[in-house]
């Protein structure tokens, strides 16, 4: 009987999908034994694969239909000649990806990654790009860390030594007190002034020592409130007077007035002051430094400027490296560890904030850069969505 045309085609699909899901499982089962083998033999697979089952689909087709033997080795042949030309494109396809694939591997194993420079696919070449941004990354962390490893010995060392010096001081003050060396009144007095200062002095090192660590750490918990930037100016310049006093340094003060910030008042006061401090002993007498607060681009700025005569071009970049000091010792703290700097710049930028230093006049001028703080809204305002 013959079947109608709609029946005959249900009958080749049901025929040919049958004969290729068989050779296909085939093939998937190859697949997963061969998936850790390269991908150059994984793609003749799926080549051998599809070949055959086509084949099967074809002897599966002329079984059911009866094609003649003449019409089914002309398909066979046709479809055995294509199955070469992709068996060959597959391996050739597989061996192209398995070169590159050796060659970004091989740039990952060298000890700086560099792009190979053969053509890739277009995975492997973002693939590429992405591992070389990751190593540009990497090594400025390890430069970083380099640096920061660094900076960690010289301040051991620096601290080792300031240390070492106002104790032995100190152990000399107390074991002359202790055997009655020294009796008489007024020696004594000065020796208890002296033991004061020491350790006022130690304190102070013990201070920035532990403020430091919380900058590194993470730690450093701010409490930020409203503050005018010209309360917070006349608050530093005021704590700085009798050392400016005994400096023989004139220091003045200026702020634009109703500039408000969202500090830690008690923190950013501590970085203000250490740059004024700093400023001070590191200007000759009859000399001045200036502190100026205003608004720009944007951002509030402090400026403080001293005349310290400036700082060497190649010292600029390392300022504020911790126990960094140069030629002239330009950190807060005559004799101190060299944190000053590091630590005012650890607040400001703790409060999203900038500090900069440039030479300019008869001596530098360090500038932070601030955010302002955000206008209160109304009560019962609703924020735009």
């Amino acid at each position: 009987m013959t079947m109608l045309p709609f029946e005959a085609l249900l009958d080749v699909i049901a025929t040919s999908a049958v004969s290729a899901l068989a050779v296909g499982g085939l093939g998937l089962a190859v697949l997963r034994l061969v998936r850790a083998r390269p991908m150059s033999v994984q793609f003749a697979v799926v080549a051998v694969a599809t070949v055959c089952a086509i084949v099967a689909g074809i002897i599966a087709i002329t079984l059911r239909m009866f094609i003649s033997s003449h019409d089914r080795d002309v398909a066979l042949t046709v479809v055995s000649v294509a199955g070469l030309v992709g068996f060959g494109v597959a391996v050739l396809l597989g061996r192209r990806l398995t070169l590159a694939n050796r060659a970004l591997v091989a740039a990952v194993r060298a000890e700086s990654f560099t792009a190979p420079k053969q053509a890739l696919p277009a995975e492997l070449a973002e693939l590429s790009r992405e591992l070389e941004a990751a190593y540009g990354r990497l090594a400025d962390a390890h430069d970083r860390e380099k640096a920061l490893e660094a900076g960690r010995r010289e301040l051991v060392a620096w601290v080792s030594h300031d240390l070492r010096t106002p104790l032995a001081g100190l152990r000399a003050m107390a074991e002359a007190l202790e055997d009655e060396v020294v009796v008489d009144t007024e020696t004594v007095h000065r020796y208890h002034g002296r033991i004061r200062a020491e350790v006022d002095r130690l304190t102070e090192m013990v201070d920035d020592l532990f403020e430091l660590s919380r900058i590194h750490s993470g730690t450093l918990r701010l409490s930020r409130q409203r503050v005018g930037l010209d309360d917070l100016v006349a608050e530093v310049v005021a704590g700085a007077e009798p050392l400016a006093r005994a400096k023989g340094v004139h220091v003045r003060g200026a702020a634009a007035r109703g500039l408000p910030l969202e500090v830690d008042t008690a923190e950013l006061g501590r970085a203000l002051r250490n740059l004024v401090v700093n400023a001070i002993r590191h200007t000759p007498s009859d000399g001045s430094v200036e502190i100026l607060g205003e608004a720009g681009d944007g951002r509030v700025l402090v400026s403080v400027a001293d005349g310290c005569g400036g700082i060497p071009s190649e010292d600029l970049p390392r300022v504020f490296d911790v126990a960094f000091r140069g030629e002239s010792a330009r950190t807060p703290g005559e004799g101190g560890a060299g944190l000053g700097l590091a630590i005012a710049r650890g607040i400001v930028e703790a409060h999203d904030g900038e500090i900069v230093v440039a030479n300019t006049g008869p001596g530098c001028r360090f500038t932070v850069e601030l955010p302002p703080a955000v206008p209160p809204q109304p009560r019962g305002s609703l924020s735009a969505r």
